[in-house]
């Protein structure tokens, strides 16, 4: 029987291990992929995997069952006995074999706590972690391209897309890996004192409810989202405008000396981060922070970079105190914001024809990021909808309705928007997009949102929901709309303004 509070570094004796994987994903196949390498025997247990992922894991040396559907706890799982199970992040905690495997007394880890376990396998990089209901890919980007400018090795790997496990096993290495963590990822993360995370800095950039699906309650979610500071060592940077940052921060298990480093878009104190009339500024890190402060960019030099909506700039706050925590000069933050480039499906805008803006915010997933995107506009025709994983909208509904030309609903939960736009804007024009065809549906939802706009209108895509309902990811959705609306001018013969 393994020790598992011994594996704790690449060159402990994995050998022999009895590891379950749940899920083929790309953390899935990545914490396979890294437990064969360090010599442990691999069960992968899927519903369903790419067909490319399917050879490989033979190719690896790993066992494969597939069995769609997944809903109870395989026989060969049981037959093989893991003594580790490594579990992707879509598994809710209540699924069948995760129940079996608390009963069991069988250890679970996400992939994050096996990345920090063997994080040395080169040379032990520091880690800044960012999680938050919105704005954490655009966080991480903005923190990597800040430390990448101030000649850092770093990567910018988790649920961002690139799984840490890959970054860990880079056969150079890096200085610091820029860690975007999702709830259901800090939801498996430190649960062994052993393998507990400890970061250099960490962020929750917020906290609206999200994923109540997944977590069952509100509470789990933040206490999910609060995990990101424990075991701090340099910073923990919080938002002054949500409290619920601050008091996770004050009830957080940091490392003795660990700083709360506050961020705003008010002026700052002199542990903060914040804007003084035109001036982005930084009193925490400024040797004589009581008196004075250090200039990091100003509004117009944000705004040349597509960074100038209130909660662009908060996150440019937020990066800006995790690598100033790192020793990044004000100078070099300066210099390397002029060169950031947001990413598409984050208030993009597609295209301006007789006098209305039309702007692609797919990436608003949830009524968080969805208010973000409304409140910096000030007449929208709004294209909403999709997946609500069980979020009331009531509210987003009510506090918008002054700024509403009129709004389309797409998606498969319409109910609820129809109610909430029903009780709160009843002479509202409200159009709902019948069709569930992916390739009719931006079709018709751009027809509609053209019917309703005037000059002076923004359309705007910020659906308040997930994606999957209609289209393989928010990128996919996105891309529809932009292309939708292209389609949609040319044909109509709008001329550029």
């Amino acid at each position: 029987m393994t020790d598992l509070t011994t594996l704790t570094s690449w060159h402990a004796d994995w050998s022999g291990l009895r590891a379950a994987v749940l899920g083929l994903g790309m953390t899935g196949f990545a914490a396979t992929d890294t437990l064969v390498e360090l010599g442990a025997s691999v069960l992968v247990v899927a519903a369903s995997a790419p067909e490319e992922r399917v050879d490989l894991v033979g190719v690896i040396g790993a066992e494969l069952l597939l069995q769609p559907g997944l809903d109870g706890v395989p026989s060969r799982l049981e037959q093989f006995d893991p003594e580790l199970i490594v579990v992707s992040p879509g598994f809710h905690p209540d699924h069948a074999i995760l129940v079996w495997a608390k009963a069991r007394g069988i250890p679970v880890w996400g992939d994050i706590e096996l990345a920090w376990r063997v994080r040395d396998k080169v040379r032990a990089a520091e880690w800044i972690m960012v999680t938050g209901t919105n704005g954490k890919t655009t966080t991480v980007q903005l923190a990597t391209h800040l430390l990448a400018g101030a000649g850092h090795r770093v990567a910018a790997v988790g649920n961002i897309g690139v799984p840490v496990l890959d970054a860990v096993r880079d056969p150079i290495g890096f200085d610091v890996l820029v860690v975007e963590l999702s709830s259901y990822q800090l939801h498996w993360a430190n649960r062994y004192p052993e393998g507990a995370l400890s970061p250099f800095a960490s962020v929750c950039l917020n906290l609206a409810d999200d994923h109540l699906d997944w977590h069952g309650s509100s509470e789990a979610y933040a206490q999910a989202k609060a995990k990101v500071y424990d075991n701090t060592r340099v910073a923990c940077v919080y938002n002054l405008a949500d409290d619920a940052t601050r008091r996770m921060v004050e009830n957080a298990d940091v490392v003795d000396g660990c700083r709360a480093i506050g961020f705003g878009l008010g002026s700052p104190g002199p542990s903060d981060l914040g804007v003084v009339d035109d001036l982005i500024v930084d009193r925490a890190f400024h040797e004589d922070r009581h008196n004075a402060a250090a200039e990091l960019t100003t509004h117009g030099e944000l705004a040349a970079a597509g960074l100038s909506a209130p909660h662009s700039i908060a996150n440019v706050l937020a990066a800006s105190a995790l690598v100033r925590a790192y020793g990044v000069s004000a100078e070099v933050i300066r210099a390397s914001l002029a060169t950031f480039q947001i990413d598409h499906h984050r208030t993009e805008t597609v295209a301006t024809r007789a006098g209305v803006v039309w702007v692609d915010d797919s990436k608003a997933t949830n009524p968080h990021a969805a208010d973000a995107a409304l409140r910096s506009l000030p007449s929208v025709v709004w294209v909403v909808g999709g997946l609500l994983k069980g979020v009331d909208v009531n509210d987003l509904v009510a506090r918008h309705v002054p700024r509403l030309t009129g709004a389309v609903i797409i998606g498969v939960d319409r109910e609820e928007l129809r109610k909430a736009f029903a009780r709160h804007a009843p002479g509202l024009p409200v159009f709902e997009v019948e069709s569930t065809d992916t390739e009719e549906v931006m079709r018709d939802a751009v027809r509609l949102a053209a019917g309703l706009a005037h000059p002076g209108d923004t359309v705007l895509l910020a659906p308040a929901a997930a994606s999957m309902d209609q289209f393989t990811d928010y990128a996919d959705r996105g891309r529809r709309f932009a292309a939708a609306v292209l389609d949609h001018l040319a044909r109509n013969g709008h001329g550029n303004d």
